[in-house]
Formats: structure tokens, sequence, C-alpha cells
């Protein structure tokens, strides 16, 4: 579903200040495949999200998505085989419009544009069952403006809308991070049932090492633009968080004092 190969970015080239974010990365996703990423700040975590999204140019390698090779297309021109949800609860949806309109602007994501994007009666029946979901009683407020519901309802909203499509590939960039315990567990909970039920290819990042062997089914783990380890069944599902910070240190070669800190 998702190949990378020889994938190189490099910030500030040529400026004597550059900064290799990533570094001749290889990376094959099967169909189905739920990976979650870990990593120190500064990794290449975001970077490789970035780039294949098409938010970064890369400098070297191929992206290839679903067969097409997409290394060469601009962000607008993947939207239609990507779906994203950020950190930001208020990133990715448009708080002046309603819950409905926000939702058929997700509907036609990747489409040809058009003159509008009008909310019918049959989109609006799909809308409320796929609300319905949610447990958030979003489905009988679908002519609120989106700016009024909570930060964990609009993150519950994005992800609806960045999966609305069944796209090829979802990307979840610790769409998590910014909510409370108790919300954070709830759209943990809700990624689950969306990317499980649709049977959808995902990569998720985290700080969260807990979250990253209980997500998914393979993990990897990046430094310094390197993936460093890619942890599969069953050897994953026997390891402890603990056992994942020794991996870190064993492989980094040294161990920061805030190590713990920057991955737990």
């Amino acid at each position: 579903m998702l190949r990378i190969s020889q994938l190189r970015k490099v910030f500030a080239s040529g400026n004597g200040m550059e900064k290799v974010a990533l570094d001749d990365v290889d990376l094959n996703v099967g169909p189905g495949d739920f990976v979650t990423i870990i990593g120190s700040n500064g990794a290449g975590k975001s970077t490789l999200l970035n780039a294949v999204a098409g938010a970064y140019s890369v400098d070297e390698g191929r992206i290839c998505i679903d067969g097409q090779d997409v290394t060469l297309w601009p962000e607008h021109r993947r939207a239609g085989l990507i779906g994203r949800v950020f950190q930001d609860p208020m990133i990715g949806t448009a708080a002046s419009m309603t819950i409905e309109e926000n939702l058929a602007m997700a509907l036609k994501r990747g489409c040809r544009p058009g003159l509008g994007f009008g909310v019918n009666q049959r989109n609006r029946a799909h809308f409320q069952e796929l609300l319905s979901l949610l447990d958030l009683g979003l489905e009988d407020r679908l002519k609120d403006p989106v700016g009024l519901l909570s930060g964990g309802q609009r993150q519950a909203l994005t992800l609806l809308m960045a999966t609305i499509s069944s796209p090829k590939l979802l990307l979840l960039d610790e769409h998590t991070a910014a909510l409370d315990p108790k919300t954070a567990e709830q759209i943990g909970e809700l990624t689950r049932k969306i990317v499980g039920g649709r049977r959808l290819t995902a990569l998720m990042i985290t700080h969260n090492l807990q979250d990253a062997l209980a997500f998914g089914n393979r993990t990897l783990m990046m430094d310094q633009g390197n993936i460093i380890l890619d942890l599969r069944n069953p050897r994953r599902a026997k390891m402890s968080v603990d056992d994942l910070l020794d991996q870190f240190v064993a492989l980094r070669g040294t161990r920061f004092l805030d190590d713990r800190a920057l991955l737990a």
C-alpha cells in the first residue's frame, strides 16, 4: 500500500546549518497495516508524515501509494488517497461552517472542484448515521457551527472527516496529544473502531509508549532521520514499555537524561 525508497529530506541545505531530517529511509507498509511510530523529538517522525502527505518535497527517493508513484505530486493531488488528523483539534475543520458542511467538504476531498458542495437529504442521512457512531450526540447537531464544539468533539469530527471516503492511507500525527486523558482515551478507542472496522492502512505518531504497543500491529522507532527498529508480532506482542526503552538505548548507543520524558 505504501512503499518508500531511499527517502531523504534536508532542511536549510547549503547554508552551513543544514539538518538531515530523513536519511535514506526505506519502508513498506502492507494493506490494512496499522503502524505506530515513536522516537525522540527531532527524530524525523512528523517530517516522514509530511513527506508522505506532500506537505514537504523530498530531496531524494520515491513514495508510492497504492501502486502509484506520488513523489512529485503536490499535496492537493494526494488528498484523494490520504486522510490526515493533526495534533491540534482546531486544524482539519472549518469553525465557521456547520458540521454537515464540514462533512460534505470532506466527502468531496480529492474530487474535481465544482461550484459547491451542497448537502442533500441523502448525504444528511449518511452523515447522521456516521456521527451516531461517535456516541457524542452530534448526529442531532448537523446545523451547528463546528466552532461551538469542544476540542474532543472537533477531533472526533476531524477523524471522521479524514476517513469518510475510506482513504488508501490514514496519517495520525499525535492526534490525541493535545487532549485531556479521558478525551484522549475516547479518541483512541474511536480510532481503533474506525481503522479496524474499515481495515484502513494507517501510520500513527505517538509519544506514549503504551499506546505505541497497544495500537495497531507494528511499531517503528526512529532516531536522527532513520528507522532504527521495526517491531512486529509475535515479538512486539511480548514487549513492555521498559523493554521498548531498553531497545531504544541499546540501538542509539547512549541515553540522555530526558529520553524517558521525550518518549513517554
